[in-house]
């Protein structure tokens, strides 16, 4: 396909029969198990979506899902999304309470859910909930009002049972629009209940297609992804990217250093995206396993590169986005170096958003001062759950991203952490990604996380750096802080972990901050 025509697809829908036209045989999405052709993948979504109709979903209805990611997870989520439905992707990670309050605050109609995973029995979560049901199977519950059905993925009908129900699904396909409503993806801070950002079919392909050429996805990408597919690094980043790009996903349900490596040397991955701690820890194993990833190219998280294809620090871009924006809306293509002045820097907002640092005044601020990321264009959010369009946007349509930044004279884009994370020590105002990024540069430290504890004298910086706590002192990370922080950002609280496992983190992910204070108070 040319690069046009994927540009003109405005649809889940659209984008998948236009691939199926040009790229029939080439492989979509791999896991260990599955191999699912773009033609495949046509002809078993289309089929798939029947069933749902057969099932009663129809345009506009919400469907929860649980799982891990899988060439099943793609299928689903295409098959829905492609008739109209919405697609709510829930966290395998999520307890009973987050689960019951996220699928009533997208008033979620039917859920789909694996009966297990890694301990979690997501229908015994709902069992008191679920108790209600009429002899039709249909559920009928107070806190839950909107929920009508609820099945396990396992029982999804790989087909419908009558041949009229493919027509009704084709033609309910191309009855979708890109102004209608395509998915609700939970969100949440540091602290603070999830959101369900709603995004429509047009603006969330939009946004994914602006940045595919700085990511450096392009046809011949064959691209891994560990993130899952519930949030938008796994669901745009991921499974957009490949069919907006014509490239092939790989996946797995649950990454470990030698499966993901030998996986990676099977498939022949050329980019390799998502965190780099765990890039990390792959490279570290990888002589051990003694896989051959020849195959990566520049734009893989580098410490899976032979050295001669590393960049120095900072030299090239860190992607920035979040879920409002359905993904990165800011970046540089992630092969290439940026100008030395922009070292450090998120580079260049991507066309179609736009992009201004709010002034004090509440107006836009001159480039050189930090101040609140606010975003505005026809690839943010159209909505959240149960929030209206004024408590979103500002009178001039700006999103209020809460994050903190400036631009350089040359219009690159530097990240200064969350406004609510900037606290001041004596006077002086500490932003904690500055302090994290100076400790990331200190010998044997791994990863290292930033935050204010207050006491009688006011607030002090503390930091949980992860690092080999036996080969590690204290003293020793104070010795460097102070050669690359002023006094003041110098940690005065610290507390060493061994693994980033150990660091507490959300339904979504993120650190979550409370629970970080609560440890790094116990020192």
């Amino acid at each position: 396909m040319s690069e046009q025509p994927a540009r003109d697809a405005t649809t889940i829908g659209d984008l998948v029969r236009l691939r199926a036209q040009t790229d029939a045989a080439k492989p979509m999405v791999i896991d260990p198990d599955t191999r699912i052709g773009y033609a495949e993948l046509d002809e078993t979504t289309l089929a798939m979506s029947a069933a749902f109709i057969e099932a009663g979903v129809g345009k506009g209805t919400r469907v929860a899902l649980i799982m891990p990611n899988s060439a099943r997870w793609v299928q689903i989520a295409l098959a829905l999304t492609r008739i109209g439905a919405v697609l709510v992707p829930l966290s395998t990670l999520l307890p009973a309470r987050d689960l019951l309050a996220q699928l009533r605050s997208a008033s979620v109609r039917f859920l789909l859910t694996v009966a297990e995973f890694r301990g979690h029995r997501y229908l015994d979560h709902l069992a008191a909930a679920l108790a209600t049901r009429d002899a039709d199977g249909v559920v009928h519950c107070p806190d839950l009002p909107a929920l009508r059905r609820v099945g396990c993925v396992s029982d999804i009908a790989p087909a419908p049972a009558e041949a009229n129900s493919v027509r009704v699904a084709a033609a309910l396909s191309a009855d979708v629009t890109a102004a209608d409503p395509m998915i609700v993806m939970f969100t949440s801070g540091s602290s603070g209940a999830p959101k369900g950002v709603v995004h429509s079919h047009g603006n969330a392909l939009a946004a994914v297609q602006s940045g595919l050429a700085e990511r450096c996805i392009d046809s011949g990408t064959r691209l891994y992804l560990p993130m899952p597919f519930f949030w938008v690094g796994g669901f745009g980043s991921g499974i957009l990217s490949a069919l907006l790009a014509g490239a092939t996903l790989v996946t797995e349900e649950v990454p470990t250093p030698e499966t993901t490596l030998r996986l990676l040397e099977r498939e022949r991955v050329t980019l390799f995206r998502g965190w780099p701690d765990q890039a990390e820890a792959l490279a570290k194993q990888s002589g051990s396993v003694g896989a051959d990833l020849s195959a990566l190219r520049p734009g893989s998280l580098e410490a899976l590169l032979p050295s001669e294809l590393r960049s120095r620090p900072g030299a090239r871009a860190r992607l920035l986005g979040m879920t409002e924006s359905f993904g990165p809306y800011c970046g540089y293509p992630l092969d290439t170096d940026m100008p030395q002045s922009a070292w450090g820097s998120c580079g260049k907002p991507f066309a179609g958003i736009e992009v201004r640092i709010c002034g004090e005044d509440g107006g836009p601020a001159p480039a050189g001062t930090i101040g609140e990321i606010q975003l505005r264009g026809p690839h943010v959010l159209r909505g959240m759950c149960r929030r209206s369009r004024a408590d979103l946007f500002t009178r001039e349509g700006f999103f209020p991203t809460g994050d903190l930044g400036r631009f350089d004279d040359e219009g690159f884009l530097f990240y200064h952490g969350r406004s609510d994370d900037m606290f001041k020590v004596s006077g002086a105002t500490v932003y904690p990604s500055e302090v994290e990024s100076a400790l990331r540069t200190i010998d044997g430290v791994e990863n290292a996380f930033v935050t204010n504890l207050a006491d009688a004298r006011g607030d002090r910086v503390a930091a949980a750096v992860v690092c080999d706590p036996a080969g590690t002192a204290v003293e020793h990370l104070r010795a460097a802080a102070r050669e690359v922080l002023s006094s003041f950002k110098v940690p005065s609280v610290w507390l060493l972990l061994d693994s980033d496992d150990a660091v507490p983190r959300g339904s979504t992910g993120k650190v979550d901050v409370r629970r970080l204070r609560e440890l790094l108070a116990e020192r």
